[in-house]
């Protein structure tokens, strides 16, 4: 294993029982608070991209903003957030989604992909897949065509890769 992301995969806090009893929450805080490891795992992100062009950003609120705003400035593209409803001011596309705990929905706006456009997906956590292929239509709805999906931490044991196949796929940690 690269030992950057063996550094990054350490720094990962387990919080038990959260949101809910039985949930093992993956708590990116700490790699958030470290300047040199958020940096590698921007690195390791814009890295996973070479020889993949894209033309934007989009990622799914909030924390994947955190990496996906950045990856765009240090990429020089542009980043659309996709967001929980009622969150967007302008017209918006909706779609809904399974969770590992329950049902949720995403909004894009409508014109913030152009037709033909290729999108980087960026979450910070694969789980089921459900919100990243939600978020992934949305995309496709705008017209915009789903080049590469990236995550930070990709939870194996949930098989949420499996509702992601017909996209370039890659996670930095998988657990």
């Amino acid at each position: 294993m690269d030992k950057r992301i063996e550094q990054i995969n350490k720094a990962i806090r387990n919080v038990p029982d959260f949101p809910k009893p039985g949930i093992m929450f993956k708590d990116i805080t700490p790699i958030l608070q470290d300047a040199e490891l958020f940096a590698v795992s921007i690195d390791l992100f814009a890295e996973s991209m070479e020889g993949i062009r894209v033309d934007l950003i989009a990622a799914i609120e909030a924390r994947g903003f955190i990496f996906a705003a950045t990856l765009a400035y240090k990429l020089g593209l542009g980043f659309i957030p996709i967001r929980k409803p009622g969150k967007l001011p302008y017209k918006t596309y909706k779609e809904e989604y399974d969770l590992e705990y329950g049902t949720d929905a995403l909004e894009i706006h409508q014109d913030a992909v152009q037709k033909g456009q290729r999108v980087l997906l960026l979450d910070d956590l694969l789980a089921t897949g459900g919100t990243a292929l939600a978020a992934a239509k949305l995309i496709e709805k705008c017209g915009g065509e789903v080049t590469a999906v990236r995550f930070l931490i990709e939870l194996t044991f949930l098989n949420g890769i499996d509702k992601l196949q017909q996209y370039s796929v890659h996670s930095l940690i998988k657990i």
